[in-house]
């Protein structure tokens, strides 16, 4: 397991916004069946008794607790038109110069921009208050277009459900995909959003059987291992190319190929983590064809290259448990 993967420090105080410190608390609070040794150890920190919402929350830890911690995730702050309170961004500015890893849900990125950890940073925040952010922080990159925003030590998420998309990611970061998707399937949300995915798309993803291509997903994850084109994918739909794209930039917030090429890269990563298959047998199973198209778009995506991302996660999370229903030839044989 990720070192990270210890501790996760909830900071709270009053005019927090109770959606993204539950949806912190739900991700990091109970581990699922799949995670093989300790999952993370949970603190809420505060200055004393706070109202989040409707509720009266009592921290378990002062607000000092947060430079101990692993990772420190600030959920949204209610009132952005005033300053978050400065033992709340000290304390915050202090965990991170101790080595933690610091996260903000939706708003809470004013706190992390005020503790000065934003500035020549790349950020993201709920669209509505983008503006905001960058007029009062003009040394923080502010991108209103994404989901989130990952520099390594700091990261930020755009708003309500781009904050579970957030957790989700630090999940596969510290556990794998395989331990993240089953997070979600849990929490019965899309596994895996990519960051850099729109913040607002024109219609909401809606329930599934509801929408033109709810025929079409669920086959096309069916059949990753074939060389699939958009002509393939409108011919399935039965629409022409153009209305397919329309589609799936209003449903997904991306091109056809972009979400087919995140769809194999999942895919890629699941099998690395859990299966022995070479990375030419993967390379056939998700359609990449070869292993040096799979090393070329893995390593972009995902930062290092097939065989690394295996070391790894081998070194975190021991031997491979039972491989996923795809199949792959084992790197033995």
């Amino acid at each position: 397991m990720n070192p990270r993967a210890g501790t996760v420090a909830l900071a709270v105080t009053e005019g927090m916004l109770h959606f993204e410190l539950s949806v912190a608390y739900e991700v990091f609070g109970s581990a699922p069946d799949a995670v093989r040794g300790p999952w993370y150890d949970v603190a809420v920190c505060g200055p004393a008794a706070v109202r989040v919402g409707h509720f009266l929350l009592e921290p378990d830890h002062g607000l000092d607790r947060l430079a101990h911690a692993d990772t420190v995730i600030v959920p949204g702050w209610a009132d952005v038109d005033v300053s978050p309170p400065a033992d709340l961004v000290d304390a915050v500015r202090a965990a991170h110069a101790a080595g933690a890893r610091v996260a903000s849900l939706c708003t809470g990125a004013f706190v992390l921009a005020a503790a000065g950890l934003l500035d020549g940073r790349r950020a993201t925040t709920h669209w509505a208050h983008t503006a905001a952010l960058a007029a009062r922080h003009p040394a923080v990159e502010v991108d209103p277009d994404v989901l989130y925003v990952d520099n390594g030590s700091v990261l930020t998420s755009a708003g309500k459900a781009a904050a579970l998309d957030l957790c989700l990611h630090l999940v596969r970061l510290d556990h794998g995909s395989s331990v993240a998707n089953t997070v979600a399937r849990r929490l019965v949300v899309p596994p895996h959003r990519d960051g850099g995915q729109a913040q607002f798309v024109t219609t909401p993803f809606p329930a599934p059987g509801h929408h033109p291509l709810a025929g079409l997903l669920p086959w096309v994850l069916e059949n990753l291992d074939r060389p699939l084109t958009v002509e393939d994918l409108a011919r399935k739909a039965r629409m022409s190319s153009r209305h397919l794209s329309r589609h799936f930039r209003s449903l997904t917030g991306s091109t056809p190929l972009q979400w087919l090429l995140t769809q194999r890269i999942r895919l890629a990563q699941e099998l690395l983590e859990t299966t022995d298959g070479t990375v030419d047998a993967i390379a056939a199973v998700t359609g990449m064809g070869t292993a040096t198209t799979l090393r070329r778009h893995f390593s972009h995506r995902v930062g290092v290259p097939p065989d690394t991302y295996r070391r790894t996660f081998r070194r975190r999370n021991g031997s491979p448990g039972p491989a996923p229903a795809h199949t792959v030839r084992s790197a033995d044989s």
